[in-house]
């Protein structure tokens, strides 16, 4: 049986980050996995950033409320999960991710949790286990499944080459130039056809 593990951020919807440094005007956070593959530094930069500005948790949440899925993401996202079972694996939060699911109908997630404090300050972060996206296609296959993963970052790339068949979707030109064996995908047609076309 097959399952489709899709990354969110850049995939499904846009990168939260780079819209908050948009509606915020600070630019050092449009910094995302795109950019820097260590992910335990990308959000210490981040959690330090938000508290040299005071910015707290309501503020991100209310960016996020003001944001769509990308165009097409919808259609193909519910012509996807016709064919097969699809899971969202995302290094996003669970205090993020809700108003962006709801806009999805719904898709299952998997992604991490915020630690927040009593003023509503982000303190820090806890990832869902380690390698996150890696270790739960690995605890999928050992289930059964046959696992076909996409994503657009330095951190899918170990989902995706775990996996059956994996795709890089609207990624980096640097991301696609490292990594050119991996078939990547600019439009959610040509995107879909390639899903749909390795399912057993």
């Amino acid at each position: 049986m097959d399952i489709v593990c899709l990354d969110l951020e850049g995939v499904l919807v846009p990168e939260i980050w780079i819209a908050f440094a948009e509606a915020t005007g600070i630019s050092e956070f449009r910094r995302t996995t795109r950019d820097e593959p260590d992910y335990d530094k990308l959000m210490h930069y981040r959690i330090d950033l938000l508290d040299q500005h005071g910015f707290k948790l309501k503020q991100i949440q209310d960016v996020i409320g003001s944001m769509r899925p990308l165009i097409g993401a919808e259609e193909f996202l519910d012509q996807l999960r016709e064919r097969t079972q699809v899971l969202i694996l995302s290094d996003t939060f669970d205090q993020f991710s809700r108003p962006l699911m709801k806009k999805l109908n719904w898709p299952a997630i998997f992604c991490n949790s915020l630690t927040v404090g009593d003023d509503g300050r982000v303190t820090g972060y806890k990832m869902r286990c380690p390698q996150s996206k890696l270790t739960t296609v690995k605890a999928l296959q050992s289930c059964g499944f046959d696992t076909i993963a996409a994503g657009d970052s330095y951190n899918d790339l170990a989902m995706i080459r775990a996996s059956k068949a994996g795709f890089l979707f609207r990624s980096t030109e640097q991301i696609k130039k490292d990594n050119p064996d991996i078939p990547a995908f600019e439009t959610y047609d040509d995107f879909l056809k390639a899903i749909l076309s390795n399912l057993g």
